[in-house]
């Protein structure tokens, strides 16, 4: 792109066309009002430094305040100590207050077992929204070009990738925007030149072992010689339509999650028939029919990735692989059955459902989870709370048998005159035993849970409730024979049960 030449407007002097040009993407796009108060981000590099000397040139007519935020990495030596340096100068020389933050991001990735170039940029991106918290800044541009958009496009189509990698680099994200991805980088280059402006070259940029430099030095001029002089703007143009499309198919699937998941404690149990593809290409939501694109297998995949990324308790990228192997178990996995994802999720396969949460530590994996809860002998009627099962169970005292009638479908009914302290509410533990009503032998609580189709983790969590150390009753099962009311009881104990998600 040619160099862009000053204007002259009534009335405002003399702005660079260039200037003029951002001045409505600012106010149009990007919505950018009097009074607010703008982090630029500056490396010291060329596309940085003319962002920032584009707001200068900006900052009254928009109405602003420009900050200047430099982050330091660390990763050059007195290179990055030049860096900040230069950045602390320009923004003196403009009267421009500055947030500076350092970090050795080298001794982080390598702490974490991190990506060298993600780690640096988790670091970067925190401190923008710190910024943006401390409420120093209200957003934080940043200095993103259509070179750096057509390389980012380029790189995963190289290495792979779906419709959200073609969408490239978005123009906003969170406190984030990035208003040169329309703006070439010799343009901002010529810019400066105008200006008399010097920047700082990252030596870095030219290392061409790194894939990036490889594309931007020798691939890029390839191509744009030998094949499409205005493959830049074409691959921009490819990501803005994959922006648009992957948007939207987004949005179908945190519809459908939305109604289909259930909270359960701290993970999301979903219908394993979510992931199915539909027979009558038709998927009934809310009593209501929706479009057979409701339920493509573009959308039950981001159906997976959304529910992942709403219960992964750490940084952790999910593949093609993975979310297939989710599909899979929801189409033909048995009971029981786990997934381990990245991101320290997993996958459990509990009968019509899967149940996606976050993996407990291994230090915790050996010891499964229990509780042990005291019920109040012999003043029972209050309720108690299982958080593991996202349960409440509620213990009520009745006469009998003038009430009995009303506990035909409320839930469990034992006799009250036949419990004995302590009564214990806890989970299942291996070697529990009964004889439940209407059975003629005593069976392993174990066992009759397996015919349940109970999964083990499910069992490790089961309630139960003991009477002086004898199994009484157990959730989904009819209640010992021993504690069953009978002729001749006269007051019983119901046991009903609620969700508490």
């Amino acid at each position: 792109m040619p160099a862009k030449k000053p204007t002259k407007e009534k009335g405002r002097g003399k702005r660079h066309e260039l200037a003029e040009s951002l001045r409505v993407l600012l106010r149009e796009r990007f919505g950018v009002c009097a009074g607010e108060r703008i982090g630029v981000a500056v490396s010291g590099g060329a596309d940085s430094v003319a962002l920032l000397r584009l707001f200068v040139e900006l900052r009254e007519v928009l109405g602003v305040v420009i900050c200047v935020t430099h982050f330091n990495h660390k990763l050059r030596g007195k290179a990055s100590e030049a860096d900040e340096k230069f950045v602390a100068k320009l923004a003196g020389q403009h009267g421009l207050e500055l947030f500076v933050s350092q970090e050795n991001v080298a001794a982080k990735a390598k702490r974490e077992r991190a990506n060298l170039e993600d780690a640096a940029r988790r670091g970067r991106y925190a401190f923008f929204e710190q910024l943006v918290k401390g409420g120093r800044v209200s957003r934080v541009a940043v200095a993103q070009t259509a070179d750096d958009q057509a390389e980012t496009v380029l790189a995963h189509i190289l290495r792979g990738t779906g419709l959200a990698g073609l969408a490239g680099i978005h123009p906003q994200a969170g406190s984030v925007f990035r208003p040169l991805l329309g703006i070439r980088r010799a343009a901002l280059r010529a810019y400066l030149r105008d200006k008399r402006q010097a920047w700082r070259e990252d030596a870095s940029n030219r290392d061409e072992t790194r894939t990036r430099a490889r594309i931007r030095h020798k691939l890029m001029p390839f191509l744009e010689k030998k094949f499409q002089l205005s493959v830049v703007e074409h691959l921009c143009q490819l990501a803005e339509l994959g922006r648009e499309d992957n948007s939207h198919l987004d949005f179908v699937a945190r519809f459908r999650v939305n109604e289909a998941a259930k909270v359960i404690g701290a993970g999301i149990s979903v219908p394993a028939g979510e992931f199915a593809a539909c027979k009558k290409g038709l998927l009934k939501t809310s009593g209501q029919e929706a479009s057979p694109e409701a339920n493509t297998i573009a959308v039950r995949k981001r159906m997976v990735r959304e529910i992942v990324k709403r219960v992964k308790p750490r940084a952790g990228e999910l593949g093609s692989l993975h979310v297939d192997a989710v599909l899979h178990l929801a189409r033909s996995g048995h009971s029981g059955k786990i997934l381990q994802l990245p991101g320290a999720v997993e996958v459990r396969r509990e009968r019509d459902s899967l149940i996606f949460r976050a993996a407990a530590p291994r230090k915790e994996k050996a010891e499964p989870a229990t509780f042990s809860l005291h019920v109040n002998f012999p003043a029972i009627g209050a309720e108690l709370r299982l958080d593991a099962l996202s349960r409440i169970l509620h213990f009520r005292v009745i006469d009998w048998p003038s009430e009995g009638r009303e506990t035909s479908k409320t839930g469990a009914v034992l006799d009250r005159g036949r419990l004995r302290a302590p009564l214990e509410l806890r989970n299942w533990r291996p070697g529990d035993a009964l004889r439940p009503t209407g059975h003629q032998n005593r069976h392993t609580v174990a066992r009759l849970l397996n015919e349940l189709g109970a999964s083990r983790w499910e069992k490790e969590r089961w309630p139960v409730l003991t009477s002086a150390g004898k199994v009484a009753w157990v959730l989904g099962l009819p209640v010992a024979d021993e504690f069953a009311v009978a002729e001749g009881s006269r007051a019983a104990v119901v046991i009903t049960e609620e969700s508490s998600s």
